[in-house]
């Protein structure tokens, strides 16, 4: 059987913050208990054509899946074990927001089999927090972790998020430290990024005088990398270091091009040589399920070309790089054979390193990976 990953998304939360494109509803929870029934008929539709597939890992995300009542999660989860093989089930992740856990949704949470919580602390910093949309507070965030603890989820990941507005390298490394020092399995480091239709980008496309220059951010991005190493964290991809044995198995899964599917508005799915992403509004997600039909807003085929593309800059993502054996079994042709002027160039340039039978970024290519990606593209 084959392996498969399940996103589900939960759009809601209780404020949007100014960076957040994801797509997401603070003020719709009066249609929380409708959108999980719908959810549920859109689980068993898909679950209908995947009886051959065996579920690894499902990442609960959103918007703020915790920000709901926990019993609408225990249902939607209850569903999932009912539809899928869940035999081989390895992880299963739900997104919280440090302000909105409680132990009553921590024991649900529990009898659900979540075995992986990921927080959104970002910053360590209470006025950093406030600038950019946060509902917490450092206070509330270490109270909550802890009751996370209490309950015996060890396996915790924390989000933290750099290149925010007025934020100095020392405010980066003092979130560091401060979140190294817990019991942490799992840190995800992520520079900020000006999405279009954000507040921040509205404010900060124009005028980026209150953003860190780029080579402050290249150097709180560098700091990070030294710090984390410091304190047994491992790099295994551009914005994620664990601790042994603690990988994002759902992300790998993505990164490694595997097939998942993705439930629920604006959800994207790649299973059958297909990519599609669903309804992005409730109107026209409730309207395909109430006429049996599945919510797909578009799609498309993916060709070898595409697979083998989209293959080669997720895998360069990873420390690890590209096993060219791997990928030789897996398109029934030579890596070097269709990338070799590429491949030589960035040899040339110190941005790839080729042996061993890997193909992997150095250093200086994270540094400007999105640059490496783009040629591999052309």
């Amino acid at each position: 059987m084959k392996e498969l990953g399940l996103y589900i998304h939960i759009p809601f939360c209780e404020s949007k913050c100014y960076y957040c494109d994801f797509i997401s509803y603070p003020n719709k929870r009066n249609f929380i208990e409708i959108y999980v029934n719908y959810l549920i008929k859109e689980i068993k539709m898909q679950s209908e054509k995947l009886k051959n597939y065996k579920l690894k890992t499902v990442f609960i995300g959103g918007g703020t899946p915790s920000s709901i009542d926990a019993k609408y999660i225990y249902k939607i989860l209850e569903e999932v074990y009912k539809e899928f093989n869940t035999t081989f089930l390895e992880e299963i992740t739900i997104e919280a927001n440090p302000n909105t856990i409680d132990e009553n949704k921590l024991k649900l949470y529990k009898k659900s089999n979540i075995n992986r919580i990921s927080l959104g602390l970002q910053s360590s910093d209470n006025n950093i927090l406030k600038r950019i949309g946060r509902t917490h507070t450092k206070e509330v965030f270490l109270k909550n972790y802890k009751l996370i603890s209490k309950y015996g989820f060890s396996n915790i990941n924390i989000d933290i998020m750099f290149n925010l507005p007025k934020q100095t390298l020392y405010e980066v490394e003092k979130t560091i430290n401060f979140v190294t020092k817990l019991d942490v399995k799992h840190i995800s480091f992520y520079s900020l990024k000006l999405e279009e239709g954000t507040p921040f980008f509205d404010k900060y496309k124009d005028d980026k005088s209150s953003l860190p220059s780029e080579d402050l951010e290249r150097e709180m991005y560098h700091k990070g990398i030294e710090l984390l190493k410091n304190k047994n964290f491992h790099q295994y991809e551009i914005s994620n270091f664990h601790k042994k044995n603690y990988k994002c198995k759902h992300n790998l899964l993505y990164w490694k091009v595997k097939p998942y599917l993705g439930v629920g508005i604006g959800a994207h799915s790649n299973l059958f040589n297909e990519r599609w992403g669903n309804e992005i509004n409730f109107t026209n997600y409730f309207k395909a399920l109430d006429n049996n039909r599945l919510p797909i807003f578009q799609s498309e085929r993916i060709d070898k070309n595409m697979e083998m593309s989209e293959y080669v800059i997720l895998g360069l993502r990873l420390n690890e790089g590209i096993d060219k054996r791997v990928f030789y079994k897996r398109f029934n042709v030579n890596i070097e054979k269709i990338y070799k002027s590429q491949i030589k160039k960035f040899e040339r340039e110190g941005l790839l390193n080729n042996f061993n039978n890997r193909i992997k970024l150095t250093e200086r290519g994270r540094d400007i990976s999105n640059r490496v990606f783009m040629e591999l593209l052309t």
